[in-house]
């Protein structure tokens, strides 16, 4: 056994024993505006749900561990004392993930990741239409830890409102826990699903992926293509040129013949296998 005092080891080395230690943790999807009105997305998985008379919920974005900078929610959080908690289940774990991509100020994360934004009752901040429970909040207090990189921002939030879908519930009106297929947040790129196991996740590219919103109209509204789906297709920082899409189907002549429906399946085979370069190729075929 290996022992370890906090202090003699790096902070990102010591968040990766933590995070691969302390799991499967919660998700709060954390949905956000800035003082002008601008949405923002964002995912934690320092979370979890701490008193129910009243409802109180926290979650921490903490500060960034390589360079001490701070997040858009925590600003947000900071500036409007409002917030919508959306719970994530395996349906849209991809968008979820694509999300958390560190896009610029004023960049909406609900159009980069193909989400829907739904107007709240009882706060400013949109709810995520496709989450199975949106939870809007009022943050009642935020406490610092501190003021290095890594150290957590524990942001103190009152349930004001609680939105379920009637399709995750049993037939009592309880939450069916095999319906709702929740999913949570692992060591590295790992998370477990409720209903299955672990799975992988590959992280949001640094360079920035495309995002859902650039994808053609014509694969957005695929029959075929899941949410999921597209948000693997978005999270890519280009697109094979058409000399690759052109080689692919050279060696595959028998998907110039298929129509949209076969090419999208056909396509949703290479995701399932997580080779998402493929996917764009037989998505490109012309």
């Amino acid at each position: 056994m290996i022992s370890i005092s906090p202090k003699d080891v790096k902070t990102s080395k010591l968040h990766g024993y933590l995070l691969g230690s302390v799991a499967p943790r919660p998700i709060a999807f954390a949905s956000t505006i800035d003082k002008d009105g601008n949405p923002n997305l964002s995912p934690f998985s320092f979370f979890n749900v701490f008193s129910a008379n009243p409802p109180i919920m926290i979650f921490s974005p903490a500060r960034r561990v390589r360079d001490n900078t701070i997040k858009h929610t925590l600003v947000n959080a900071q500036t409007t004392n409002e917030v919508v908690i959306n719970i994530v289940n395996y349906d849209i774990v991809q968008q979820m993930s694509l999300s958390s991509t560190e896009y610029a100020e004023g960049v909406n994360e609900f159009e980069k990741a193909g989400l829907t934004m739904l107007k709240s009752d009882a706060v400013k901040p949109f709810r995520v239409a496709e989450s199975p429970v949106q939870i809007e909040c009022k943050v009642n207090e935020i406490i610092e830890l501190g003021s290095e990189g890594g150290a957590g921002n524990l942001i103190i939030c009152e349930v004001v409102k609680l939105h379920i879908k009637e399709e995750v519930l049993d037939e009592n009106g309880a939450i069916d826990q095999h319906k709702i297929d929740l999913v949570s947040r692992m060591g590295g790129s790992w998370y477990s699903r409720a209903n299955k196991g672990m799975f992988e996740v590959p992280k949001p590219l640094s360079s920035l992926g495309i995002g859902v919103d650039s994808i053609p109209d014509e694969i957005r509204n695929s029959e075929v293509l899941t949410g999921n789906d597209l948000g693997m297709l978005g999270n890519v920082d280009a697109l094979p040129n058409q000399q690759d899409v052109d080689k692919f189907a050279e060696q595959h002549p028998e998907l110039l013949r298929l129509e949209t429906v076969k090419k999208h399946t056909f396509a949703k085979e290479f995701l399932q296998e997580k080779d998402v370069e493929s996917a764009w190729k037989v998505l490109l075929i012309k």
